[in-house]
């Protein structure tokens, strides 16, 4: 089960920082559209990891 729990993390450990690299790019327009859409994204990832520790907790305290 810990491998299940780091493989996650790793995956969203991995996703974040990709999302932070793409949003570099693009013109100067894009810009503050990015930076509103990064906010998004990095609240939908703090929801993410809360919803996944709080599942494996639940899978823990009921299942182990």
């Amino acid at each position: 089960m810990s491998f299940s729990i780091l493989l996650v993390i790793l995956i969203l450990a991995v996703s974040a920082v990709l999302t932070f690299l793409l949003v570099g790019k693009g013109d100067e327009g894009y810009q503050e559209a990015a930076r509103r859409n990064t906010m998004n994204l990095t609240m939908i990832y703090a929801v993410v990891i809360i919803l996944s520790l709080v599942a494996v907790a639940a899978y823990v305290w009921w299942f182990v």
